[in-house]
Formats: structure tokens, sequence, C-alpha cells
């Protein structure tokens, strides 16, 4: 049966912990491939408050270039309104039938969240759910959510610790910013298409 990861994100910008998060996942559950999906519109940001999304799809494009597992989607960027996950999932459990196993990549603390995302029951039922975290990380958190989504659904999510590599997005967006080296936190081919386009600089 093929095994295919989705990672989904903001990607603004796409860096080192991205990648090595889904090289680690993809290894670790033996996945024919990872699908990057940069969102079109995420619907817990302002608009105003991410890069537009072509400029984040061609960073991701152009960060995952030279690996031979790992592609990139434009179904969020082409759909029209918010990104939810559902809808997104269902999208791909379509694509794919119900042959294939589907991984949703995410990190541990964006899916505790999951009980106030669009059909979160539903979306347990499309696909698992790769919980990404530090080694050593405290899983009782998920406690609680195994309360919300019952004994079958909260069986979806899969804890799977990384190696750790602290980098934020929003702080690379600073230092950009501000002026700050961004190198061997960023490929460099992103560094370049950022400077390029002036992106991060406001």
């Amino acid at each position: 049966m093929t095994s295919i990861g989705i990672m989904g994100g903001t990607f603004d910008p796409i860096h080192y912990g991205h990648l090595r998060a889904a090289e680690e996942v993809r290894q670790g559950f033996q996945l024919e491939r990872v699908v990057f999906v940069p969102s079109g519109r995420p619907p817990h940001k302002a608009i105003d408050e991410v890069t537009p999304p072509e400029h984040r799809y061609l960073m991701v494009e152009l960060a995952t270039a030279d690996h031979p597992h790992f592609e990139v989607s434009r179904l969020e960027l082409d759909r029209v309104g918010p990104s939810y996950t559902f809808d997104t999932l269902l999208e791909f459990r379509k694509v794919y039938g119900p042959e294939t196993d589907l991984y949703f990549i995410t990190g541990l603390d964006a899916l505790l969240d999951t009980p106030t995302w669009k059909n979160y029951p539903e979306m347990f039922k499309l696909a698992d759910f790769v919980a990404v975290t530090r080694p050593g990380y405290d899983l009782s958190a998920l406690d609680t959510l195994k309360a919300t989504l019952g004994e079958a659904l909260f069986k979806k999510i899969h804890p799977f610790p990384v190696t750790l590599l602290a980098i934020s997005s929003s702080d690379l967006r600073r230092k950009m910013r501000e002026g700050e080296s961004v190198r061997y936190l960023i490929p460099d081919a992103v560094v370049k298409y950022a400077e390029k386009e002036r992106l991060y600089l406001d």
C-alpha cells in the first residue's frame, strides 16, 4: 500500500526546520513522498499578515527542488476561500483513493488546536496525523485531545520526535527585515529569491 505525507503550512518563509522534519517523517513512516501544501489563505490570519501565496509557493519549490521524494502542491492556492485542512485532505483522499495511506504532518502544538478546526472529527477519518515533537517533549497535553476525540479517532495521531531545529519563520522575517544573516537557517535559493523580490523588508 502506498503511503503519502502531506505537509501543510504558511511557509513564510520555508526553512530547514520544515525540511528536516519532513525528511525524518518520510523515513520514519516509509513514505513514498511528502507533498508540501502552502496555504493559500490561512483562516486564522489576516491577509495582510502573510506574504502573497505565489511568493511562498515559489520559495517552497526552490527549497524542495533537489529532493526526489518531495513535491509541492498548488491545491490551496488555486482554491477560492480560506484554506481549511479538512477541504485539503478531502481533495487528496479523492485523488489517491482509499487504498493510499495519508499522513498529515504538523507540529504537536498545532495539533492540540484541531478541535477549533473545520469539521475536525471528519478530518481524522481522512488521514492519520503525525504530531512532530522535539525529543523528550511532555505528551501529557494530548490527554485533553484524547478526551475530546475519543479512543478511535485518537489512534490516528502519531507523536513523532524529530531533530530539534529551533527556527521560527517570524524570527527569520525579523532578521531579514533588520539585515541580519539567515544563512544556514534557510536554503540559499530561498534567501536569494526573497532578496530579489524584496520580501520581508517592511
